[in-house]
Protein backbone atom coordinates (compact mmCIF):
# COMPACT_ATOMS: atom_id res chain seq x y z
CA UNK A 1 0.00 0.00 0.00
CA UNK A 2 1.27 3.49 -0.87
CA UNK A 3 0.68 7.10 -0.58
CA UNK A 4 0.95 8.57 -3.80
CA UNK A 5 4.01 11.26 -2.41
CA UNK A 6 6.98 10.57 -4.24
CA UNK A 7 9.81 10.17 -2.16
CA UNK A 8 12.51 10.48 -4.93
CA UNK A 9 12.97 10.57 -8.59
CA UNK A 10 15.23 7.45 -9.50
CA UNK A 11 17.42 6.98 -13.13
CA UNK A 12 17.02 4.09 -14.84
CA UNK A 13 20.53 2.51 -15.10
CA UNK A 14 19.95 -0.66 -16.86
CA UNK A 15 17.19 -2.62 -18.25
CA UNK A 16 17.60 -6.48 -19.33
CA UNK A 17 15.35 -8.35 -21.25
CA UNK A 18 14.11 -11.86 -20.48
CA UNK A 19 11.68 -14.02 -21.83
CA UNK A 20 9.37 -13.48 -19.12
CA UNK A 21 9.72 -9.61 -18.43
CA UNK A 22 12.38 -7.21 -17.64
CA UNK A 23 14.79 -6.31 -14.86
CA UNK A 24 14.93 -2.60 -13.77
CA UNK A 25 18.03 -1.25 -12.30
CA UNK A 26 17.41 1.86 -11.03
CA UNK A 27 19.69 4.80 -9.12
CA UNK A 28 18.18 5.76 -5.83
CA UNK A 29 20.00 7.22 -2.69
CA UNK A 30 17.32 5.05 -0.48
CA UNK A 31 18.53 1.41 -2.13
CA UNK A 32 20.78 0.70 0.45
CA UNK A 33 17.72 0.95 2.88
CA UNK A 34 15.96 -1.86 1.02
CA UNK A 35 15.13 -5.67 1.75
CA UNK A 36 15.21 -8.59 -1.16
CA UNK A 37 11.11 -8.54 -1.60
CA UNK A 38 10.71 -5.08 0.22
CA UNK A 39 7.83 -2.95 -2.57
CA UNK A 40 8.62 -0.11 -4.15
CA UNK A 41 6.36 1.65 -6.70
CA UNK A 42 7.88 2.51 -10.09
CA UNK A 43 5.86 5.39 -11.18
CA UNK A 44 3.16 3.60 -9.25
CA UNK A 45 3.61 0.11 -10.21
CA UNK A 46 4.08 -1.86 -6.89
CA UNK A 47 7.49 -3.89 -8.26
CA UNK A 48 9.06 -6.22 -5.60
CA UNK A 49 12.83 -5.64 -5.32
CA UNK A 50 15.01 -8.64 -6.44
CA UNK A 51 18.79 -7.59 -6.14
CA UNK A 52 20.45 -4.37 -3.79
CA UNK A 53 24.15 -3.18 -5.12
CA UNK A 54 25.48 0.09 -3.39
CA UNK A 55 23.31 3.07 -4.93
CA UNK A 56 21.46 0.63 -7.25
CA UNK A 57 18.42 -1.51 -6.87
CA UNK A 58 16.48 -3.98 -9.55
CA UNK A 59 13.08 -5.33 -9.82
CA UNK A 60 11.84 -8.12 -12.18
CA UNK A 61 8.49 -6.67 -13.76
CA UNK A 62 6.74 -9.41 -15.11
CA UNK A 63 4.73 -9.22 -18.70
CA UNK A 64 1.35 -8.17 -17.26
CA UNK A 65 2.69 -4.98 -15.66
CA UNK A 66 4.38 -4.41 -18.60
CA UNK A 67 1.76 -4.78 -20.89
CA UNK A 68 -1.04 -2.68 -18.64
CA UNK A 69 2.12 0.44 -17.93
CA UNK A 70 4.48 2.52 -19.24
CA UNK A 71 7.29 0.80 -17.80
CA UNK A 72 7.91 -1.10 -20.88
CA UNK A 73 8.30 2.20 -23.20
CA UNK A 74 11.08 3.22 -20.53
CA UNK A 75 14.80 3.56 -21.75
CA UNK A 76 18.54 3.71 -19.60
CA UNK A 77 18.38 7.35 -18.73
CA UNK A 78 14.90 8.16 -18.11
CA UNK A 79 13.79 9.43 -14.62
CA UNK A 80 11.37 7.13 -12.72
CA UNK A 81 8.92 8.14 -9.67
CA UNK A 82 9.55 6.40 -6.76
CA UNK A 83 8.01 5.88 -3.12
CA UNK A 84 7.88 2.94 -0.64
CA UNK A 85 5.61 0.97 0.89
CA UNK A 86 3.30 2.65 3.45
CA UNK A 87 4.46 2.08 7.00
CA UNK A 88 1.41 1.23 9.32
CA UNK A 89 1.37 4.27 12.05
CA UNK A 90 2.40 7.61 9.41
CA UNK A 91 -0.24 10.09 8.50
CA UNK A 92 -2.48 9.28 4.98
CA UNK A 93 -1.22 12.47 3.32
CA UNK A 94 -2.43 11.40 -0.39
CA UNK A 95 -4.66 8.87 -1.03
CA UNK A 96 -5.40 5.33 -0.18
CA UNK A 97 -2.93 3.91 -3.60
CA UNK A 98 -2.31 0.07 -4.25
CA UNK A 99 0.45 0.21 -6.99
CA UNK A 100 -1.74 -1.70 -9.44
CA UNK A 101 -1.82 -0.07 -12.02
CA UNK A 102 -4.95 0.20 -13.94
CA UNK A 103 -3.76 1.27 -17.71
CA UNK A 104 -2.47 4.78 -19.15
CA UNK A 105 -2.88 7.94 -20.59
CA UNK A 106 -1.80 9.82 -23.28
CA UNK A 107 -0.13 12.99 -22.11
CA UNK A 108 -1.93 16.40 -24.53
CA UNK A 109 -0.48 19.56 -22.73
CA UNK A 110 0.08 21.40 -19.61
CA UNK A 111 -0.01 25.28 -19.28
CA UNK A 112 0.31 27.62 -16.17
CA UNK A 113 -2.37 28.79 -14.48
CA UNK A 114 -1.08 31.15 -11.68
CA UNK A 115 1.52 29.04 -9.30
CA UNK A 116 0.27 26.29 -10.58
CA UNK A 117 0.42 24.18 -13.97
CA UNK A 118 -2.67 22.63 -15.84
CA UNK A 119 -1.92 19.26 -17.07
CA UNK A 120 -4.10 17.31 -19.51
CA UNK A 121 -4.45 13.72 -20.45
CA UNK A 122 -6.21 11.65 -23.00
CA UNK A 123 -8.41 8.84 -21.25
CA UNK A 124 -12.03 7.30 -20.69
CA UNK A 125 -13.49 9.33 -17.81
CA UNK A 126 -15.89 6.78 -16.97
CA UNK A 127 -14.46 6.69 -13.59
CA UNK A 128 -13.25 10.80 -13.52
CA UNK A 129 -14.81 13.17 -10.90
CA UNK A 130 -14.18 16.51 -10.28
CA UNK A 131 -11.98 17.06 -7.46
CA UNK A 132 -11.47 13.68 -6.65
CA UNK A 133 -8.54 11.87 -6.53
CA UNK A 134 -6.53 10.08 -9.36
CA UNK A 135 -2.73 8.48 -8.48
CA UNK A 136 -0.67 9.45 -11.90
CA UNK A 137 2.67 7.69 -12.65
CA UNK A 138 2.18 7.29 -8.54
CA UNK A 139 1.33 10.55 -7.73
CA UNK A 140 -1.42 11.47 -5.14
CA UNK A 141 -3.25 14.48 -7.57
CA UNK A 142 -6.64 15.78 -7.15
CA UNK A 143 -8.62 16.20 -11.03
CA UNK A 144 -9.65 19.85 -11.54
CA UNK A 145 -11.85 19.60 -14.75
CA UNK A 146 -13.44 16.60 -16.13
CA UNK A 147 -13.95 16.50 -19.96
CA UNK A 148 -15.55 13.86 -22.46
CA UNK A 149 -12.55 12.34 -23.39
CA UNK A 150 -9.51 14.18 -21.17
CA UNK A 151 -9.38 15.30 -17.49
CA UNK A 152 -7.09 17.98 -16.19
CA UNK A 153 -4.71 17.76 -12.50
CA UNK A 154 -3.33 20.99 -11.41
CA UNK A 155 0.11 20.81 -10.38
CA UNK A 156 1.72 22.78 -7.61
CA UNK A 157 5.82 23.84 -7.69
CA UNK A 158 6.30 21.49 -5.51
CA UNK A 159 4.95 18.06 -6.62
CA UNK A 160 6.54 19.20 -10.23
CA UNK A 161 9.91 19.90 -8.73
CA UNK A 162 9.90 16.72 -7.11
CA UNK A 163 8.56 14.38 -9.60
CA UNK A 164 8.94 13.00 -13.71
CA UNK A 165 6.26 14.76 -14.39
CA UNK A 166 8.08 17.91 -15.79
CA UNK A 167 9.85 15.59 -17.95
CA UNK A 168 6.24 15.16 -19.89
CA UNK A 169 6.24 15.35 -23.96
CA UNK A 170 3.08 15.54 -25.91
CA UNK A 171 1.86 11.66 -26.83
CA UNK A 172 3.87 10.19 -23.39
CA UNK A 173 2.14 7.94 -21.91
CA UNK A 174 1.86 8.23 -17.96
CA UNK A 175 0.77 5.33 -15.90
CA UNK A 176 -2.87 5.35 -14.16
CA UNK A 177 -4.63 4.33 -10.95
CA UNK A 178 -7.76 5.04 -10.11
CA UNK A 179 -9.57 5.82 -7.22
CA UNK A 180 -10.35 2.24 -5.43
CA UNK A 181 -13.42 3.75 -3.95
CA UNK A 182 -14.41 3.84 -7.07
CA UNK A 183 -14.05 0.90 -8.57
CA UNK A 184 -15.77 -0.29 -5.48
CA UNK A 185 -18.91 1.40 -5.73
CA UNK A 186 -19.82 0.62 -9.06
CA UNK A 187 -19.25 -3.16 -8.24
CA UNK A 188 -21.71 -2.81 -5.87
CA UNK A 189 -24.35 -0.30 -7.69
CA UNK A 190 -23.99 -3.12 -10.58
CA UNK A 191 -24.59 -5.94 -8.02
CA UNK A 192 -27.30 -4.85 -6.97
CA UNK A 193 -29.07 -3.30 -10.34
CA UNK A 194 -28.48 -6.99 -11.17
CA UNK A 195 -30.19 -8.32 -8.52
CA UNK A 196 -33.14 -6.22 -8.96
CA UNK A 197 -33.45 -7.55 -12.60
CA UNK A 198 -33.65 -10.84 -11.22
CA UNK A 199 -36.51 -10.91 -8.52
CA UNK A 200 -37.66 -14.19 -7.32
CA UNK A 201 -39.59 -15.80 -4.58
CA UNK A 202 -36.01 -17.25 -3.70
CA UNK A 203 -34.61 -13.51 -3.39
CA UNK A 204 -37.48 -12.25 -1.47
CA UNK A 205 -37.05 -14.87 1.02
CA UNK A 206 -33.29 -14.68 1.70
CA UNK A 207 -34.19 -10.68 2.36
CA UNK A 208 -36.78 -11.55 4.90
CA UNK A 209 -39.91 -10.63 2.73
Amino acid sequence: MFTGLIEQVGIVKNIQSKAEGKIFEIIATFSKELKIGESVAINGACQSVIKIKDDTFCVFCMKESLNRTNLDLIKVGEYVNLERALILGQRLDGHIVQGHIDSTAKFLNSKKQGDSEIFEFEYDTKYIVDKGSIAINGISLTICKVNKNSFCISVIPQTLERTNLKYLKYGDFVNIEIDIFAKYIEKFLSANHNKEKRISLEFLRENGF
